[in-house]
This record gives structure tokens, sequence and C-alpha cells, in this order.
């Protein structure tokens, strides 16, 4: 009896659910066909229902995986010692992932299925609060740590911040060409005159003032 090897499997799984998510972002969920996920994944039709056992089922999978990524990544923040630092850390790493054109587009097709598909959209929604609760710990610690402004409401933070992530979408989709590294430090420099403390007009005597704002000795 053969033997699965669990992290070949999982990493085919995870190739197979790469290319589906450029045929879906390209030509939507219904007019993709499991034909063409095959040839983009380089895979028989029998591969691929041995990973899954219908098209939803790929679909659904790509959104699972993106729960398994954010979990991962606010493990990571969270390991991070400085607290500002692993906001930063989130807010960029999942803005850069949504200002790659592939992603934009599927963001765009899951909001139309998640209207006809409630367990899709349990599933969704799931992911978007995993992600906000993420953020809200993070801004909690960061405020006790005196990182971030302490008289910035967390939960208000965490609902902006989750909305700033999504901003760059409609970025996007309106201009293919947008520069990427440009759009990320016009996040940072909001991040930080959003969330860092309120600074006195005049820097005191010897002090330089930072484009974010900070204050450091000259």
């Amino acid at each position: 009896m053969r033997t699965v090897d669990p992290v070949k499997h999982e990493a085919k799984r995870r190739a197979i659910l790469d290319a589906a998510a450029g045929c879906f972002a390209m030509k939507g969920f219904e007019k993709t066909t499991t034909a063409e996920i095959c040839r983009a994944a380089g895979i028989s039709t029998g591969s691929l229902f041995h990973y899954f056992p219908n098209k939803r089922a790929v679909f659904v999978g790509i959104f699972e995986q993106d729960a398994d990524e954010t979990t991962a990544l606010l493990a990571a923040a969270r390991e991070l010692e400085d607290h500002w630092e692993a906001i930063l850390h989130v807010m960029v790493h999942v803005s850069e992932q949504l200002l790659h054109p592939v992603a934009a587009k599927l963001v765009l097709e899951v909001a139309a299925q998640c209207a006809r598909d409630a367990e899709l959209a349990r599933l969704i929604q799931g992911n978007d609060r995993f992600l906000r609760d993420g953020l809200l710990a993070l801004v909690e610690r960061a405020i006790e740590a005196g990182r971030i402004d302490p008289g910035v409401e967390p939960k208000v933070a965490a609902d902006w911040l989750t909305a700033l992530i999504d901003a760059p979408l409609s970025r996007v989709i309106l201009d293919p060409d947008l520069d990427p590294a440009a759009e990320i430090a016009v996040l940072k420099l909001i991040l930080a005159r959003f969330l860092r403390p309120v600074l006195p007009i005049s820097p005191p005597a010897g002090a330089a003032v930072a484009d974010t704002g900070e204050i450091s000795p000259s």
C-alpha cells in the first residue's frame, strides 16, 4: 500500500490552489473549468480529484489557505519585540498581497460568489474577523508598551486598519500599472500619522523630526 508523504501532498495541494487562483481571477468561478485548472497546474483531471472533490472545493480551498496564512502571519507578528513594527509587519504583508492584480480580481470574484453561497460567505467573514481580532490584540499590546497613541480606541483602530488593508483593491482595479512600493510607502505614512503619539508643534531644542512624525535626538 502506497504511503502519502504529507509534505509533498501539501505542497502539491498548494500548487493547485495557486494555479486555480489565477484561473478564477482571469475568467471567474462560473466560466473556469476543471480542465483549465488542471492545465494551469500541470496535472491530470484524476490527480485534481485526488486533492479536491469538485471545482467549488478548489475555490473554497484558496480562502481556507488564506486563513492558514493569516494565522501564521499573526503568530510571527506576536514574536516581534517592537509592538509598532508588529502592526506594520501585518499591514504591509497583507497589503502587498492585495496589490497584486490577480489578488484584486480574485477578491471581486469571491465577493460575487458570497452573494450566492452562504457557506462561503461565512468563511470569508470569519477570515476578516480573525484578521481584525489579531490586529486588535496587536494594537492593545502596542498601547500598553507606549508605542502608539494611548488615546486611540483599540477596536476603532483595528476596524480602520482592516479598512486600510482593503483600500488598495480599488486602486489596483482602476490602475493596473500601480507602483506597489509607492503605495506601501504611503500606507506606512498614513499608519504612522494615525497611530503614533501626537507630538508638540515645535520639537524640543536639539531634536529632529522624522518623516513619520517621530522626534529623535539630533
